[in-house]
């Protein structure tokens, strides 16, 4: 084995970072390549996720630098992050013998690698990165993030705590990683339903260096719903144990007053009643809403659209 490592680098809208990213990556390679760890045919695959920007003029300039490490690959149109994360590691397979995909900012400590280069040579077929503390994010950030990963722990999700998508993945893992087929990609929560063996570097997560993170809200909440319904039927029957309460207290209270009425105390007003209403139809509503998310993510499977369209290559030989 050659030991040949393709750093996976998925990228929207980061012509702001992506000369100073491409600097340090390279300081990276050659580094390891100097030390020994991965082999000399080792280069960084830049994906473009449909960039609106120069993003990919840059990423041709420098694929097409005489001697390059650098390589990569333009999609048709934007798919998001983790689509494009999945192109980029698909495309790598074919050359390379492990891959480390991490985020165009390079928030995530490139002297991990070190480490998780070294459990791949020991045989783990994944590696997470895993951040030692969330000392750099704001409270609410802290919190809603740490929240989201404790509720796939109590929805039933195997996930790593505190992993996003640093991580390295080997060629077995990869073509394990192949053979999952949805379309609504939620790769931390798939990565560990490979099995293999796998290992843990925590690291700390720096400051973004230039620009602005590019995932909005919006953008974070669809991440959050993709690893629910992907992962988990939990809700669905969360909501088949609420109606049978809801069922179970109707009955007594069905019994409550109709004894009332046998001992001449009938229920007066209509309060309790109206809020039973209101209560009843707002969960029906909730229901339908849930079923409906599971409903039309399963119409969206079954047509089978390709993930991704690979419009244009640089570097690739």
């Amino acid at each position: 084995m050659e030991n040949i490592l393709y750093i996976v680098v998925p990228c929207y809208n980061e012509e702001e970072v992506l000369r100073e990213t491409a600097q340090r990556l390279e300081r990276k390679l050659s580094a390891l390549t100097a030390a020994g760890k991965i082999g000399g045919k080792s280069r960084v695959l830049f994906v473009n996720d449909g960039s609106k920007d120069g993003t990919w003029p840059i990423i041709k300039e420098l694929a097409g630098r005489e001697n390059s490490v650098f390589t990569g690959v333009s999609l048709s149109r934007n798919r998001g992050h983790q689509n494009a994360l999945f192109a980029g590691l698909m495309t790598a397979l074919e050359y390379a013998d492990a891959t480390i995909s991490i985020d165009a900012d390079l928030q995530d400590d490139l002297d991990a690698m070190d480490a998780m280069i070294d459990m791949w040579r020991d045989g783990c077929d994944i590696v997470y990165g895993v951040r030692s503390s969330r000392k750099t994010d704001s409270f609410m950030k802290r919190a809603t993030a740490e929240g989201y990963y404790k509720l796939l722990g109590a929805l039933g999700c195997d996930v790593v705590f505190n992993h996003a998508d640093f991580r390295l993945m080997n060629a077995r893992a990869l073509h394990a990683l192949r053979q999952f087929g949805e379309s609504a990609l939620f790769l931390r929560g798939l990565v560990p339903m490979l099995g293999f063996q796998t290992g843990v570097v925590e690291y700390e997560r720096l400051s973004r260096f230039a620009g602005e993170s590019k995932y909005s809200l919006r953008k974070m909440v669809q991440l959050a719903l993709d690893g629910v319904f992907s992962l988990s039927l939990k809700p669905i029957r969360l909501i088949s144990a609420v109606g049978i309460g809801i069922l179970a207290l109707s009955a007594l209270a069905f019994m409550v007053m109709l004894l009332r009425v046998f001992l001449d105390k009938p229920v007066e007003g209509w309060t309790l009643v109206l809020a039973s209403v209101w209560a009843v139809g707002g969960l029906v509503l909730t229901a339908a809403g849930v079923l409906g998310e599971y409903v039309g993510r399963t119409l969206m499977e079954v047509k089978h659209r390709p993930r991704y369209i690979i419009s244009e290559t640089a570097g690739l030989k």
